[in-house]
Order: C-alpha cells, then sequence, then structure tokens
C-alpha cells in the first residue's frame, strides 16, 4: 500500500499548503501573532509530506514496482539502479513532484533564514510560497497523480526514454529546476513588500541573495543542458533556441536583469517598482516554461509528450499567478517609488541599460518561441522560428551590454568619474584592437572569430583594470567583498563565454564522409582513421560501436568509440565520442552502415573539430560562481534593527489590547 501512502502524503502536504497560504496573511492583516506562527510549522509538516511522497516514488523505481503505471512506463528489471532514480524526474508526473519538492527545500530554508525578519513581513512571504504549492499540489493531485495503479501487475515495464538515459539526466533537471523555483522567493518578496509598503526598499537587501543563488543555479543547469545536448545528441552543437532552451533562458535573462535592479534598488532606493516588476516576470516565465514543457503545445526534443489537457490548469494557475500580481502591483506600485536621483553619466543608467537590453531580449526569445501558436490560432499555417531570428536578433541586443560592461564598476552612484573611464576606454580598446590584429593573422580573417578575442580582451581588461584600482585605493580588508568578488567573477565568465560563442562558432569544421576500414579524413590539423565496428553490449542495449583513431602529426591523440545503440523496445540512439581539451573538442558520431552487402564494412561517419567550445561552458560555470559568491556577501545577513524591534513591539500592544 505505499503507493496510497505516498498519495495521501500528498493530500496532507496540500491541506497543511492552504494553511500556510491562507492563516498568515489574515494573521499579517489582523495583526495576530497566532495565526502568523503557523507559517513556519506549516511549511516544515508540508516539507516533511512532499518529502515523503518523493521518496516512496524513488522507492517504488528502486525495487521495480510495476504496478504503478508510472514506475511501468519509465522503466524496466534491465534499467541500470541509477538510471531507475533519475526516472523519477524523467516523465511529466515524476518531475513535477521533483519541482514541489525543491519548492519545499526553498521553503524551508527561507523559514529557516527569515528567524531575524519583521514578523508580519516574514509571514507574508511565507504565505505566498503556500500559496504557490497549493497551486502544484492541486496540479499534481487532480491532473498528474504519479501514483496510479497498474493492475494486472506486469513482469515487466516498458523503457527509460534513451535521451534520458545519460549521465547528465542524473544532475541536470534538479539543478535546472532548483534555479526555476528559487525565483519564486524573489517573487514572494516582492508580492510581500507591496502588500507591506511600510519597509520600502529594505525587502530589496533581504532578497537579494536568494536571487543570486536562484540565479547562479539557473545558470549551472542551463550549461549542464547545453553540454548533455552536445555530448548526447549527435549534433555537435550546443544551442539551437529549442523552445524548452527557450524556457529556462527567459527566465535566465530576466533573472540578470533583476541582480542588478536589485543592487540600485538597495543601494540608491531607485527602480523600486521596476524592481519588482523583474521579481513578477522572472517567477511568470518560469511557470510558462513549466507550461511549455508539460502542456504539448510546442514541439520539442526535451519536452514531454503529456496530455495537452493538462496544459489548462497550468495555463489557469499562471493566470491567476500573473494576473493577480499585475493587479496588486497597479494598486500598490505607485505608493513604492522614489529613491535618489542621479546623473545621465552614472552606474544607474550603465545597470539601467543592460536592464532593458536583457528585458527587450527576453520579450524577443518569448515572441519567437510563441508565434508558431499565433499562426496555429490564426490560421497561418505551420510557422517555424528559429536559430536565423534568434541568432541575428540577440547578439545585436547583447552589443551594448559587452561595450558598456568594463565601464560600470568605474562609474561611482549618482555620477561618473570621467577621467576614469577615458583610462579604461584607452588601455582596454588599445589591448583589444592589438590582440584583434593578432589574431586576424591566425584565423584566416574570419571576423566572428577576431570579435570573440576582441570581446574577450575588452571584458577581461576591464576587469583586471577595476581589480587593481581596488588594490590601490581600498584597505586591506575592504578590496574585494564578496559581492565585489562575485561581480568581477561574473563579467570574467561573461568574456570567457562570448569567446568561446564566436571562436567555435567560426573555426569549427565538419565533414560528413563515407568510411571504410583503414581510410582516413584530415580535419583541422588532425587524422582521423577509422578502424571498424564492431558489437557491444550493455546492461539494456546493444550496440554498434566504431573505432576512430586520431593522429596528429603521426603522433597518437586519442582513440575514439562513438556507438549506435539499440535498446530493447527498438529505439535506437546515437551516442557519440568527444576527445576534449581546452582549446579544442575532436568529436565523432556513428551514422549507418552504407551496404548491408558491402565488403568493405563502409559506415557514414559525423566528423568535428571544435575549438574553443568548452570557454562556452567555463564562462557559464564562472558566471555561476559569481553569482554565488556574490550571495555571501555580509551585508545580506539579517541584523534585527531598530525598527524591527518596533514594529514587534507594536503587535505586541495590538494584541494587548485585543
Amino acid at each position: 500500500m505505499t503507493p496510497e501512502l505516498g498519495q495521501l502524503a500528498l493530500i496532507l502536504a496540500l491541506l497543511l499548503a492552504l494553511a500556510q497560504g491562507i492563516l498568515p496573511l489574515l494573521g499579517a492583516w489582523r495583526g495576530n501573532r497566532a495565526l502568523m506562527a503557523v507559517a513556519r510549522p506549516a511549511a516544515a509538516g508540508q516539507a516533511v509530506f512532499v518529502a515523503m511522497a518523493f521518496g516512496i516514488l524513488v522507492w517504488a523505481f528502486v525495487r521495480f514496482d510495476f504496478s504503478v503505471q508510472y514506475v511501468a512506463d519509465n522503466s524496466n528489471l534491465a534499467l541500470p539502479w541509477y538510471y531507475r532514480i533519475a526516472a523519477v524526474w524523467g516523465a511529466h508526473e515524476g518531475s513535477l513532484l521533483l519541482w514541489i519538492f525543491i519548492l519545499n527545500v526553498w521553503t524551508v530554508a527561507l523559514a529557516a533564514f527569515s528567524q531575524k525578519l519583521p514578523e508580519v513581513f516574514a509571514s507574508r512571504v511565507l504565505a505566498v510560497m503556500g500559496l504557490i504549492a497549493v497551486g502544484f499540489l492541486a496540479f499534481i493531485i487532480f491532473t498528474s497523480d504519479p501514483f496510479g495503479r497498474l493492475l494486472p501487475m506486469p513482469g515487466d515495464g516498458a523503457d527509460l526514454n534513451p535521451v534520458l538515459q545519460d549521465p547528465g539526466m542524473t544532475f541536470h533537471p534538479p539543478v535546472l529546476y532548483t534555479g526555476y523555483v528559487g525565483f519564486s522567493v524573489a517573487f514572494a518578496f516582492a508580492i510581500a513588500g507591496l502588500l507591506g509598503g511600510e519597509l520600502e526598499q529594505a525587502w530589496v537587501r533581504w532578497a537579494r541573495p536568494w536571487t543570486n543563488i536562484a540565479w547562479g543555479f539557473l545558470t549551472c543547469g542551463i550549461v549542464a543542458g547545453s553540454w548533455w545536448a552536445y555530448a548526447e545528441l549527435g549534433w555537435g552543437g550546443w544551442w539551437f533556441w529549442d523552445p524548452v532552451e527557450n524556457a529556462s533562458f527567459m527566465p535566465w535573462l530576466v533573472g540578470l536583469g533583476l541582480i542588478h535592479a536589485q543592487a540600485i534598488t538597495e543601494k540608491r532606493g531607485s527602480l523600486r517598482a521596476w524592481t519588482i516588476l523583474l521579481s513578477i516576470f522572472a517567477f511568470s516565465l518560469s511557470l510558462l516554461g513549466t507550461f511549455l514543457v508539460r502542456s504539448g503545445v510546442l514541439t520539442s526534443v526535451h519536452a514531454f509528450a503529456s496530455d495537452p489537457r493538462r496544459g489548462i490548469f497550468i495555463l489557469a494557475f499562471l493566470t491567476i499567478v500573473v494576473g493577480g500580481s499585475l493587479l496588486l502591483y497597479a494598486l500598490r506600485a505607485p505608493k513604492v517609488v522614489g529613491g535618489k536621483p542621479f546623473k545621465v553619466v552614472s552606474r544607474e543608467t550603465v545597470l539601467l541599460i543592460g536592464n532593458l537590453m536583457f528585458a527587450v531580449a527576453a520579450a524577443m526569445v518569448l515572441l519567437g518561441t510563441l508565434f508558431p501558436l499565433v499562426g496555429d490560432a490564426l490560421n497561418l499555417g505551420r510557422v517555424s522560428v528559429g536559430p536565423p531570428y534568434f541568432g541575428f536578433l540577440f547578439p545585436l541586443l547583447m552589443l551594448p551590454v559587452v561595450l558598456l560592461l568594463p565601464f560600470g564598476p568605474f562609474l561611482h552612484w549618482g555620477k561618473g568619474d570621467l577621467p576614469a573611464l577615458k583610462q579604461v576606454l584607452l588601455r582596454a580598446g588599445i589591448a583589444a584592437a592589438a590582440c584583434a590584429i593578432v589574431a586576424a593573422f591566425f584565423v584566416n580573417g574570419q571576423l566572428k572569430a577576431i570579435a570573440g578575442v576582441a570581446s574577450l580582451v575588452w571584458l577581461a581588461v576591464g576587469v583586471l583594470l577595476y581589480a587593481i584600482k581596488r588594490w590601490r585605493e581600498m584597505p586591506r580588508g575592504r578590496r574585494y567583498p564578496a559581492e565585489m568578488a562575485g561581480m568581477l567573477l561574473a563579467h570574467l565568465g561573461m568574456g570567457v563565454f562570448v569567446a568561446g560563442v564566436l571562436l567555435s562558432e567560426s573555426l569549427s569544421v565538419t565533414s560528413d564522409v563515407r568510411m571504410a576500414p583503414g581510410q582516413t579524413q584530415h580535419i583541422g590539423g588532425y587524422d582521423f582513421r577509422f578502424d571498424g565496428a564492431h558489437r557491444t553490449t550493455g546492461p539494456n542495449w546493444r550496440a554498434d560501436q566504431g573505432v576512430v583513431t586520431v593522429t596528429r602529426d603521426s603522433k597518437a591523440v586519442a582513440v575514439m568509440h562513438p556507438q549506435k545503440r539499440t535498446y530493447l523496445r527498438g529505439q535506437v540512439q546515437t551516442e557519440s565520442a568527444v576527445d576534449a581539451g581546452i582549446f579544442r573538442d575532436l568529436y565523432v558520431a556513428l551514422g549507418e552502415p552504407m551496404d548491408a552487402n558491402d565488403i568493405e564494412g563502409a559506415w557514414s561517419l559525423r566528423l568535428y573539430y571544435k575549438p574553443f567550445i568548452r570557454w562556452i561552458w567555463g564562462g557559464g560555470l564562472l558566471m555561476m560562481l559569481g553569482g554565488f559568491v556574490c550571495a555571501g556577501d555580509k551585508r545580506f545577513r539579517i541584523k534585527r534593527s531598530a525598527k524591527i524591534e518596533e514594529a514587534t513591539a507594536g503587535l505586541q500592544v495590538q494584541e494587548t489590547h485585543a
């Protein structure tokens, strides 16, 4: 009866989520501390029951309980144990349960680390988190039950989608969802700030570390997903502007703008309404991503083939969340505007331009992602929006960001230091131009590659100049606080990322060839010799495995083993072979045998030489690290101020009179 216990646990979690979402709000409204005190124990109880349900589903997969429909559909007796655990979130129902589990982890962490927040404010924040949990728990209970029975129980199950049988499946979805769901905390802080309004921009300082951590996890998840697609799908690319890729990229862009907007609001009190709006949009786009992935309305290699009717529930929930929060924003935002003025040449101006570019880029991606739906609705036929649209517009929108990035740290709040800007422009500009000229001789005049080198040098020299400036002018203990160190890491990561993209795209070499055993193909300075193919087997698959020996100047470099796997249910999957390096990847994908009667044993192969592609993911990891480091700044640690004590004392007086 353990599956039924899982169902019961989810129902009890829903009841506690209702208590967490409603009672603390009533308590904050009426000044009732007893009702506000419900928030933390309700959050803890909800987390216990959700963890119980999640553990029961894991146990059902581990012990091959094929009486559970979800287990029978996504595993079998031959599936290795680590993929059985990953299969828990390998399809719609389990991934939704993972989402709820991670939401509860964020809520419990928020309850634990918000003890020093004003009681009224903390109760509102936790109540908003509870209401979000109500929506998702109702969704999983009423439309997406992961514990539904399959009777009579089959002797074996189906199989996990072969595309998902990859090490990336074990960590990519949990990390990505941690970032997705993490923006609910910034959303909850913003809604609580709108409901109260009396604490001005104080809530922004409390929200900043949570936003940075969520953005860092989302960055890590996107990087992991990009690497997984590159290594698994056999196409040699790292980003295809797929709808599900866009679903994670949109909140990432808005979250990046939110991080900088929060800095302006917290330090200067400006852009409060804009910061609240970005907080709403970041989480709303996370919900939209959930809708796109699980509704089935858009076709994607990553999307779950779920019943589109489930999307109606998510769409209704999205409408309530977005519509309700925007209505509250319209009513309350005029009361929280304000802040100190700033001049045109100032740090605020640079950050604001970056904010606008990130917001416009997110809107552009949203339009391109949803336009096929609009085309179907207007009977325009099947409309495809792909890399040509995104690849042209996105670099144009990001160009001002890259150009202005080195100047931001040198500008003061409210006004700018023009002599310092001239020094940055002169030194970084000369260094970038000189390196671009030198690079031109090595890349055969490839403009993208030259621009990649110039961008990296431009951003890296800007970071170095500011680090030197801080070292010279600031006392030892204040040179590089966590917020400053995180910013420098993230800006450097941006430079490495841009260089990796432009260099890889312009210098990569691809060759689709027919090769018989013993034949050699020369690509990118390397010789690829095909030594034939043989049969091999795995725990739940059999494969034709090629052997490709790579040499350079007659010296052995690597022996690569690309595979063409056939799984138990007949699904065929390409497993590419990659020889990775800091400055280049060698990549081989095995195609099909040219002719069953071909005595030569020739196969089709796809060979790639991918220079600097690892820099793309290295830059992303540096940006992720910057977000995490920034979140650890001591300034963000909450201290009980006199104002907080005064608010708490006021509640006690109200209760005494009551």
